[in-house]
């Protein structure tokens, strides 16, 4: 939803995408890009490649966490403007810093490309810590693994005793598969911070995407555990490709049902691997809680 300034003035996420008009550019644009970057977007209904590109740069820019605005204009609304900016196709695209125009493109772009451009403009502007872990947890969240791990990158540059930044970085470089570099991160974390909970957390990350790279056949699996419910090693290998798969739930009830066949199987694996996947969890994950409190009431029983 769009919201026009004078419904909120303070400068921060809540106003970092407004609708402009031809009697607002000058504060909207000019003088706004003085205080942070400024996004001017031209745009129509009737645009195809706008439905795409719009909802697309709106939510990068959000992501910013109030580094950089944008503003919205219509080219049927505002032909005037529209003229003065030598608009001949759209969408249309451009930044401007200090009250002059720095950067722009036309046309239709990949993700990649618009949180590339945004980010860009982000970095231009400065910010607080917390800001800045926010912008790249909320790449991270929306797929930009590549452009996360830049963020995360720039700021362990700045805090390389930040837990938060230093596992985020190894979190982006296993989003998009590249285990190696995600390891040689892992093993160079900084003393002070290698004992974290968000540095252990990462640790089994990477050790259930190694095993999500040896994980069986799904389908196969499930079929050996259906014919012999008590195999328990085809239990463990069901959990650890139905954890490979996405289904963390699936994966989590399996474990727990194999430690109350067996506490004690093969070292007490099940319950290694149940807590090892509580850690790469988010604390208040509700599948982790739930989970935890069937495994609480088995071992207190």
């Amino acid at each position: 939803m769009l919201l026009n300034k004078n419904q909120n003035d303070a400068a921060g996420p809540e106003d970092s995408v407004v609708e402009g008009s031809e009697t607002n550019f000058a504060s909207e644009v000019v003088e706004s890009s003085k205080e942070r970057p400024t996004i001017v977007y031209f745009t129509a209904s009737w645009c195809g490649p706008c439905k795409q590109l719009g909802p697309a740069i709106e939510d990068a820019v959000r992501s910013t966490a109030g580094k950089v605005r944008l503003v919205r204009y219509d080219v049927d609304a505002n032909k005037r403007l529209a003229a003065q900016m030598r608009i001949q196709s759209i969408p249309a695209v451009f930044a401007f810093v200090d009250g002059q125009p720095v950067d722009g493109f036309m046309g239709a772009q990949t993700n990649s490309e618009i949180n590339r451009f945004v980010g860009e403009l982000a970095a231009k502007a400065g910010g607080s810590l917390e800001s800045d872990l926010e912008r790249a947890e909320s790449l991270l969240d929306q797929g930009a693994a590549v452009e996360a791990a830049q963020e995360f990158a720039s700021i362990v540059a700045e805090y390389p005793d930040n837990a938060q930044a230093y596992s985020g970085l190894i979190r982006a470089h296993l989003a998009f598969g590249d285990e190696s570099k995600a390891q040689m991160f892992l093993d160079g974390a900084p003393e002070e911070i290698a004992g974290s909970k968000e540095i252990e957390s990462v640790r089994a990350s990477l050790v259930l995407a190694r095993q999500a790279n040896e994980a069986g056949p799904l389908r196969d699996l499930k079929r050996r555990v259906d014919e012999s419910p008590e195999d328990k090693q085809s239990k463990f290998d069901l959990a650890v490709a139905l954890h490979a798969s996405g289904d963390i739930e699936g994966a989590l009830d399996e474990l727990i049902d194999l430690f109350k066949i067996d506490r004690e199987w093969n070292g007490g694996a099940a319950k290694e691997q149940l807590f090892r996947i509580f850690d790469s969890l988010k604390p208040n994950d509700p599948v982790a809680l739930k989970s935890r409190r069937k495994l609480s009431s088995i071992i207190y029983s």
